[in-house]
């Protein structure tokens, strides 16, 4: 493992989360290093053009080179804006939250939202995270994506007494996930919070994301999720459908793990 570059985006990745710009000396302070170690890292960073000095205390913030990078990233895919239409017409029918998500590794990222207009909702950010086993997107998402599992060891980390706690318990779940191509979380992350999610798949049947809705457990009983699943299941082929995948013959098929 290269320390010198994790530790540069170590202070690369503080400074984008930091909502003021930062000194030498609070780097150092927040991230466990020397000041003359946070000194190059800082140097090096502004050098190359992801950070600059934006004050006479000699304070630095991130440039909006991370933002083209994204940016880039995200132009070599226009889910999003497929997606859009159909989220929007989801929301417009569940009058709750809809994300659509994509996976990080053993996190899964919201890259895309519309906000419930109801006064409680689940609480999140385009660009937010959350553990992939806990939530329905993420689940929907590993269930589809070939070696997920492989990311994951016991014990599995746990933020409600709802949480899996074993691979071999995730397994069973995205096993089942497979076969219902429907994942639900039942407050596993946050304990008030639940939700629902399907896969998205492209041409080529890979999957490209999740498609999900969530809200407070008041309003998402059982009854209720089952009620949801439909809705949510059909805005998922119909993202896939406009992605190119052919929706007629995936039905027709067991979903298959890419």
């Amino acid at each position: 493992m290269d320390l010198t570059l994790l530790k540069g985006l170590r202070v690369l990745d503080h400074l984008a989360r930091n909502n003021e710009p930062l000194g030498v000396s609070d780097l150092a302070r927040e991230l466990g290093l020397t000041k003359s170690n946070a000194h190059r890292t800082l140097q090096t960073l502004a050098d190359a053009g992801y950070i600059s000095r934006v004050d006479q205390r000699g304070r630095y913030a991130c440039t909006l080179k991370l933002f083209e990078l994204g940016s880039a990233v995200v132009a070599r895919t226009d889910i999003r804006q497929i997606a859009d239409p159909t989220m929007q017409a989801l929301a417009s029918a569940t009058k709750e939250t809809i994300h659509l998500s994509a996976l990080d590794g053993r996190d899964v990222v919201y890259i895309h939202k519309i906000e419930s207009p109801q006064p409680v909702r689940a609480y999140s950010s385009i660009g937010g995270r959350a553990p992939a086993h806990c939530v329905a997107s993420g689940k929907a998402l590993l269930a589809f994506t070939r070696g997920s599992l492989e990311l994951f060891s016991d014990p599995l980390p746990t933020f409600s007494p709802r949480s899996l706690a074993s691979v071999d318990a995730l397994a069973k779940e995205l096993e089942t996930i497979r076969q219902s191509g429907v994942a639900i979380n039942w407050g596993e992350w946050r304990e008030a919070v639940r939700g629902i999610a399907a896969p998205i798949f492209d041409a080529t049947g890979t999957i490209s994301g999740s498609i999900g809705i969530s809200g407070p457990a008041e309003r998402f009983s059982e009854t209720a999720i089952v009620e949801f699943i439909p809705d949510v299941v059909e805005a998922a082929r119909a993202i896939s459908g406009a992605l190119g995948h052919n929706v007629a013959r995936a039905s027709a098929a067991t979903p298959r793990e890419n």
